[in-house]
């Protein structure tokens, strides 16, 4: 295994794992700016106000886009182990 070979492997790796991790993280993020904003114009500030939509969100996003994610991961996972006797020489 040559360093150029492990360094695109790995560099794959990291772009799959960001890419994944963006789709679950960014409606979380977006929700909880939203539910900032309206607490600091309506001077709310409840813990559970800002916890509860960022969830709902999180998990309807992983009900609506899992297939995608997860059929994603399964064809990353086989090309990798598809890929290993070349990987190895």
């Amino acid at each position: 295994m040559t360093p150029e070979i492990v360094l695109s492997t790995f560099s794959e790796c990291v772009y799959m794992m960001i890419l994944l991790l963006t789709v679950l993280i960014v409606p979380g993020l977006v929700v909880g700016l939203l539910v900032a904003m309206f607490q600091a114009a309506t001077q709310i500030n409840e813990a559970s106000l800002s916890f509860i939509p960022k969830l709902l969100i999180t998990f309807l996003t992983m009900i609506f886009a899992g297939p995608w994610l997860l059929k994603t991961l399964v064809n990353y996972t086989d090309s990798l182990f598809t890929n290993i006797p070349y990987l190895i020489g």
